[in-house]
């Protein structure tokens, strides 16, 4: 990678963000694309790709996590990769306590978040590239109306772990972002409530909801030379909300 993002444009290099169609993914590809990467970036369908908030330099693709076979292609579709983003993910309030659902919240936020990794680790070796995970604040804490997607943070905080123990003497780093409360579409409804956002902001010290492009810092700063020595970290960016 380049010497610095700052005083070198990162030309040349390239990033992969999953689900970089919206919310906090969508800030990632627009911070990654101010800095010079050539970014692109998936959406679980067409439409998704074609109302995304995204640079014009930055290319869509439709991609749903459960599906191998599009994970492997899309992945061998690159001649180069030097940045895996992984923010695609699912929640389901209130219904994750049915299996199927527990199954799908899982195989996508989870398992997909593998398979994305396995998929593209020949080409990160080959730059000396990084992944950046996408974990969460209940990675920490329980989430009592969402048993899945708790577990499949949890589940990512220590895949991250895994996989930078496991990769480094390939040269690639593996880190995670863990977001507190960020205004996206997936927490909309809970941002609509006003007594339980209410709840959310008296526990945060800072004391408001956070937004995409507060993660999209903290990514590009995990991506470059300037965190060359951090793997295995996972990293709160939640207005000091874990603080207290």
């Amino acid at each position: 990678m380049n010497n610095s993002f700052q005083t070198h444009p990162a030309q040349g290099l390239r990033a992969l963000v999953t689900g970089g169609s919206s919310g906090i993914g969508s800030g990632i590809v627009e911070g990654l694309s101010a800095h010079g990467v050539s970014v692109d970036f998936t959406g679980l369908t067409a439409e998704e790709i074609a109302n995304a908030d995204a640079p014009d330099t930055a290319t869509g693709h439709v991609l749903d996590l459960g599906d191998h076979d599009a994970i492997d292609a899309l992945a061998a579709s690159f001649d180069r990769l030097d940045i895996l983003v992984n923010c695609a993910g699912m929640i389901a309030r209130n219904a994750e306590f049915e299996p199927d659902m527990f199954d799908r919240v899982l195989q996508i936020n989870l398992s997909g978040t593998m398979r994305m990794c396995v998929a593209c680790r020949p080409l990160l070796a080959a730059s000396n590239g990084c992944i950046v995970n996408t974990a969460s604040m209940l990675s920490f804490f329980g989430g009592p109306a969402v048993p899945a997607y708790t577990a499949s943070k949890g589940g990512v905080a220590q895949l991250t772990k895994s996989l930078a123990a496991a990769w480094a003497a390939d040269g690639v780093r593996v880190n995670a972002i863990a977001p507190g409360w960020i205004e996206t579409p997936l927490t909309s409804e809970l941002a609509r409530d006003e007594a339980r956002s209410r709840a959310l902001l008296d526990r945060t010290p800072m004391n408001r909801w956070g937004r995409p492009e507060d993660i999209a810092g903290p990514v590009v700063f995990l991506c470059s030379p300037a965190a060359g020595f951090m793997t295995g970290a996972v990293i709160p960016i939640d207005g000091g909300y874990a603080a207290v």
